[in-house]
């Protein structure tokens, strides 16, 4: 007589790192060295997911070697023909790179840090080979991730790079006061002739701090407005409360998406967050060639970005 083992249901996005600092916490996953939670004096600030679930609608997730979509998958580099799998089959679209499903493996971790890598090796739709980092680390001034590539292949490889945080402060959007420091917005086809036209004067200017009422975004924006640093910062604030966040980038990250959720998969979620996505390139860069990251033989690209949170008071 055999006696089955007893084995205990793994969590869909792998283990889960928690790290915290003073009222602050985050959850990191395995899967994708997602960023699953992120919470400031106990109001969740991201809409994440359960650890019960795996990642929908890039909720939290690591983007790349390429971040946002390929038209048909297929692109070219250095004379390297690439088709990348279509996993946006309705939009016919390859999307948000191949990390993000990968385990990633633990680093290193402290009380209020926690850093994951994962090795990516060359496939049908990404011919090279790159090492990946990524950094969680909370402090008074809120949470900085920091991501460091190195290329590994003996060819100069194309890299992008994006994060997909849904940024929120508890309940329908429409209400928030939302700033985006950008002057020109993606028009036409990123793939093959991307436009960028200014944003003033336009529904999509938020260059200045307005309501977001009932706009629908999704939208690439670039021409960062950036501080004597280099840094650029969104913000999204509670007008009833004077509470809000602000999410940064260095000069690493010259784009960002955002986009209002009005298309998520689950209805009860649509603007219950607006996702503000740091990127290095544009849509469609792989294609367009556009502010792709060209790395050569043993070179490294770093980046950092960052989301804390805000008050009148």
């Amino acid at each position: 007589m055999t006696t089955a083992a007893t084995t205990q249901p793994r969590h869909p996005s792998g283990e889960q790192h928690t790290i915290a600092y003073d009222a602050a916490t985050a959850v990191v996953t395995q899967v994708g060295a997602t960023l699953r939670t992120l919470a400031f004096d106990g109001l969740d600030v991201i809409d994440g997911f359960a650890a019960d679930e795996r990642a929908a609608d890039g909720r939290g997730q690591v983007l790349a070697p390429w971040p946002n979509r390929i038209a048909g998958g297929r692109y070219s580099f250095d004379d390297v023909e690439c088709q990348a799998p279509l996993n946006e089959p309705a939009r016919h679209n390859a999307i948000h790179g191949l990390v993000r499903w990968l385990d990633w493996e633990l680093l290193a971790r402290e009380g209020a840090s926690v850093e994951l890598g994962c090795s990516l090796r060359p496939q049908p739709g990404y011919e090279w080979g790159l090492d990946l980092r990524v950094r969680y680390a909370l402090a008074a001034d809120g949470l900085t991730v920091s991501m460091h590539v190195t290329n590994v292949d003996g060819r100069t490889a194309p890299f992008g790079a994006g994060f997909h945080p849904y940024l929120t402060l508890g309940g329908n959007i429409d209400r928030l006061e939302l700033t985006v420091p950008a002057g020109d917005r993606l028009d036409g086809d990123p793939d093959e002739r991307p436009v960028w036209e200014p944003v003033a004067g336009t529904p999509w200017d938020f260059s200045r701090s307005r309501q977001v009422s009932d706009t629908q975004l999704d939208k690439a924006y670039g021409r960062l407005l950036r501080d004597e640093d280099g840094t650029a910062t969104a913000r999204i604030t509670d007008p009833d409360t004077g509470n809000g966040l602000e999410l940064w980038v260095d000069a690493a990250y010259r784009y960002l998406m955002v986009y209002t959720g009005d298309q998520v998969g689950r209805p009860e979620r649509r603007r219950r967050a607006v996702a503000v996505e740091p990127m290095t390139c544009p849509p469609g860069a792989f294609r367009s060639g556009v502010d792709v990251v060209e790395l050569e033989p043993g070179d490294s690209w770093s980046g950092s970005w960052g989301i804390r949170p805000t008050s009148r008071s």
